[in-house]
């Protein structure tokens, strides 16, 4: 969400896990619009299911292709995209980043977003390397991983201190058998990989670094709450000390 773009894609009590990532996006969407002096953009979402980034994207002017590889989330942005009236402009393909480059055409998006994706994929070199095969020349990518720290915080704070010791120590950042997730990232792994992708990184930002731990009973009674916290939700963000602790990392990188 960007109270500012007007873009509220899943409502007030999710805005707060989203809002920093719209925020960015939003800005860039503009900016390269301007630049390429074209109103519309195309845009490639990797991974982007049911449609959560890919519709609103949509809905502010822009073509969206989106790439994953369940049918049935692929029928669930069909179905999105039709009541948000956006059908002439959102796309869906059934693949993966493994063969991403064989289901869309390379070097012909503005914008990748690559969110939720890294933690699952097999090699995250490999498909970090083939998103970026599918920019354009100085195209933009939108990276959003889940943040090592983030997990090493939220477990401490539930009281299972033995599965934050281990998140803290695992290489990959699990911080258990039952951990849903295969891997976590810190802000220099996220960066690395970006490089090796032959991206620039230009900012990277703490994404969910309150919104997860604050009670949500409080958020639902106190008057502006809300607001309050998606305030510093933002502001946060942008600090580096904050990144540690975020719950999800978000970079944006550009080629050239």
């Amino acid at each position: 969400m960007s109270r500012r773009g007007g873009v509220d894609p899943l409502g007030p009590r999710a805005s707060l896990r989203t809002a920093v990532v719209w925020e960015v996006l939003r800005e860039v969407l503009q900016r390269r619009a301007k630049a390429a002096d074209r109103e519309v953009l195309d845009v490639l979402d990797t991974g982007g299911g049911t449609g959560n980034f890919a519709v609103p994207v949509a809905r502010l002017g822009h073509r969206v292709t989106v790439v994953d590889p369940s049918p049935d989330a692929l029928f669930g942005l069909e179905r999105r995209a039709a009541e948000a009236g956006v059908t002439d402009r959102v796309r869906g393909v059934q693949g993966d980043t493994h063969g991403l480059l064989e289901v869309v055409e390379p070097g012909s998006y503005d914008m990748v977003l690559c969110h939720g994706v890294l933690e699952y994929v097999d090699d995250p070199v490999e498909a970090l390397r083939n998103v970026a095969g599918a920019l354009r020349e100085a195209g933009a990518l939108s990276l959003l991983a889940a943040g090592r720290g983030g997990a090493v915080l939220a477990r401490a704070l539930a009281g299972h201190f033995a599965e934050a010791q281990h998140a803290l120590g695992d290489q990959d950042g699990r911080w258990g058998e039952g951990d849903p997730l295969p891997r976590r990232f810190s802000a220099d792994e996220l960066t690395r990989l970006v490089g090796e992708a032959a991206l620039r990184t230009v900012s990277v930002h703490g994404v969910r670094v309150f919104a997860d731990l604050v009670p949500g009973v409080l958020v639902d009674t106190e008057p502006g709450a809300l607001d309050a916290l998606l305030r510093l939700e933002l502001a946060a963000a942008e600090e580096p000390g904050f990144h540690s602790v975020a719950t999800q990392l978000h970079v944006l990188a550009e080629r050239g």
